[in-house]
């Protein structure tokens, strides 16, 4: 079984320049999850002076319907952040370190080393409240303000993380620099440390190989994949950065290869057409543009 984070509500709208209405993305949250998927990232519980897309991070959470078997999480900076989700109602929170010391810096205005004591707070007071915890790490694959990031540096942050509470680390390539034979690498140096029920990757398509690193991945047994539906997204502090991998893309492959994923990509696509309107312009995913595409010419 293949575990789908959709991070389409929360990384997919946050890089959007249109304002999306709040009822906008709790439909969007109830499309995606009456598709089935069994992981969302609803949100971010962070400030809106930095993402003003997310500044209606309780009103979504708690204007979404909740399915049965699917968890719902939102994406947390710190106590106050965490305090916000909590009120809120969310049962499950990530927090997101980088592997690079620029980018984090210039993403979150820490060093790597404190927000890791930010987040060894954030992991304990979310465990004393029942909260599962995800961690991100960021900048895996290389950095856009430091070039290449060593892979042994990868593996300690991604084991540091572990070790502070997370239950899954999405080792991410945050501005699609990524390939096949460097995901072999980076996944040889993980997986002799950890399990790989413990690592989720989490890719961007900026050079089109985003699918071939999802396929490589798979040959390390890990079974845990962010997509964003549509292929929405990107990061608003990574300089050319594309979209996500997207969630139909993923589910295409995934299904041709006779994977169970438990995800209807029929309503997947139904979803991510129903939110292009609000964000005003065409959905980068293949998968939804060939469909198109094929239905103009039948």
């Amino acid at each position: 079984m293949i575990t789908i984070t959709e991070v389409g509500p929360r990384d997919g709208l946050q890089n959007e320049a249109a304002p999306i209405s709040t009822a906008d993305k709790i439909a969007f949250v109830d499309r995606l999850s009456a598709a089935g998927l069994p992981v969302i990232e609803v949100t971010a519980f962070v400030s809106p002076t930095w993402v003003p897309q997310m500044a209606d991070a309780a009103e979504v959470m708690r204007g979404i319907a909740r399915r049965p078997g699917t968890r719902y999480s939102a994406l947390v900076p710190n106590v106050r952040g965490l305090a916000r989700a909590v009120a809120a109602g969310v049962t499950e929170v990530a927090v997101f370190a980088a592997a690079s010391e620029t980018f984090s810096r210039r993403n979150i205005n820490q060093s790597i080393d404190q927000s890791l004591a930010s987040y060894a707070e954030v992991a304990s007071e979310a465990h004393a409240a029942g909260l599962r915890v995800r961690g991100y790490l960021s900048t895996c694959f290389g950095c856009p303000f430091e070039g290449d990031v060593p892979v042994d540096r990868v593996v300690d942050l991604t084991t540091r993380l572990v070790d502070l509470g997370a239950f899954e680390v999405a080792v991410s390539d945050t501005i699609g620099v990524a390939h096949p034979g460097q995901v072999r690498q980076v996944l040889t140096a993980l997986t002799g440390t950890l399990a790989p029920e413990q690592l989720a990757l989490h890719f961007h398509d900026t050079r089109g190989t985003a699918l071939a690193n999802a396929l490589a991945a798979l040959d390390f047994g890990v079974r845990a994949f962010d997509a964003s539906a549509g292929g929405l997204g990107g990061c608003p502090f990574a300089p050319g950065a594309s979209g996500n991998l997207a969630t139909e893309d993923l589910l295409y492959l995934l299904h041709g290869l006779g994977l169970d994923t438990g995800v209807d990509l029929d309503a997947v696509y139904e979803a991510s057409t129903a939110i292009e309107p609000a964000v005003g312009h065409p959905l980068p995913s293949r998968y939804v543009q060939a469909r198109r595409a094929s239905a103009r010419v039948s």
